[in-house]
């Protein structure tokens, strides 16, 4: 697969949102060397939440009420969450400062043990996903899936996006470019998709020496009439 010069999709970006200034005030924050490392394994739960809640929701609607949901989860603490007794799920089911989907809420107590069993192993969550490669995200999203709860489609992407993990999201604008430039003919979502879309990420990196977060945001700025 020939994979085309990064330069002509950054031309076309620039094109849509005006020039090159306006590229670089969209692009996503890439955690700097540490960054990963210092976070709380709680904000890792309690961004894989948030993410998970947003999934087919109105995004403003979990966003206006996360303080509520910090409370009500009691600032997501890991350790606690993965061993939470049913009657504590029971009751945030009939909480009125959260979205009160059980099925949701049961995620939790999933992922707490996913971060905990990798925390113990790697001295912290953040440490964890710290030493995972950008060029190998399939990879991370695969282990993602299969350790934790509803995290096998987007909500995985956008939760490494949100603390900082350099990586591409298959959004509706970066499916369409791909697709605009013979790089994907997979089913968005499977695992041929996402290997199709890493392979053409890892060779503009090698081109451009961009973060992939931002490769993917460029990306998405290139469609439009």
């Amino acid at each position: 697969m020939d994979i085309p010069s990064f330069a002509r999709i950054h031309e076309f970006a620039c094109f849509h949102k005006g020039d090159a200034a306006a590229v670089e005030a969209g692009l996503p924050r890439v955690a700097a060397p540490g960054d990963l490392e210092a976070l709380g394994d709680d904000r890792f739960l309690s961004e894989i939440t948030r993410c998970i809640f947003k999934a087919g929701f109105v995004w403003r609607v979990i966003e206006r009420k996360w303080p509520d949901f910090e409370a009500a989860f009691e600032g997501f603490v890991p350790l606690y969450w993965q061993q939470v007794p049913p009657d504590v799920l029971e009751n945030l089911a009939r909480d009125e400062r959260i979205v009160r989907n059980m099925q949701k809420i049961r995620t939790v107590p999933e992922n707490a043990r996913m971060i905990v069993d990798a925390s113990q192993e790697y001295g912290g969550f953040g440490r964890f996903l710290a030493q995972w490669p950008s060029d190998d995200q399939v990879g991370l999203l695969i282990w993602l899936k299969r350790n934790g709860e509803r995290l096998g489609g987007a909500s995985a992407q956008y939760f490494l996006r949100r603390v900082g993990w350099d990586g591409f999201i298959l959004s509706t604008d970066v499916i369409i470019a791909l697709r605009r430039e013979g790089l994907l003919d997979a089913t968005p979502g499977s695992k041929k998709a996402l290997n199709q879309a890493q392979a053409a990420f890892n060779a503009w990196h090698q081109e451009t020496g961009l973060p992939y977060s931002h490769l993917s945001r460029i990306l998405s700025f290139s469609v439009g009439d």
